[in-house]
């Protein structure tokens, strides 16, 4: 029973900093580009951001301030949560 619940803690440490690389960052930056067909959006910093299909574009347009929460997944940014600032 010991060597079990060793084993469990063991494979638990050895998953942990697994977890923290899949952390949503945060960008505050204003939207240059938007492409609605290629879901994507690009901010004044040059970097684009995949979107989901089922994103909605509404009430968003170049020059409008964002911050983006992403996930890095495959070396593309895909956005998580995206809020207007105002």
């Amino acid at each position: 029973m010991r060597m079990m619940i060793a084993a469990l803690l063991a494979a638990t440490n050895l998953l942990m900093p697994i977890n923290s690389f899949a952390q949503s960052v945060d960008v505050e930056g204003t939207i240059s580009k938007i492409d609605a067909n290629g879901l994507s959006i690009t901010l004044n910093d040059g970097k684009t951001y995949r979107v989901p299909e089922e994103f909605n574009f509404e009430g968003l347009k170049a020059g409008v301030k964002v911050v983006v929460f992403y996930t890095e997944v495959d070396g593309k940014r895909v956005v998580d949560d995206l809020q207007v600032v105002e």
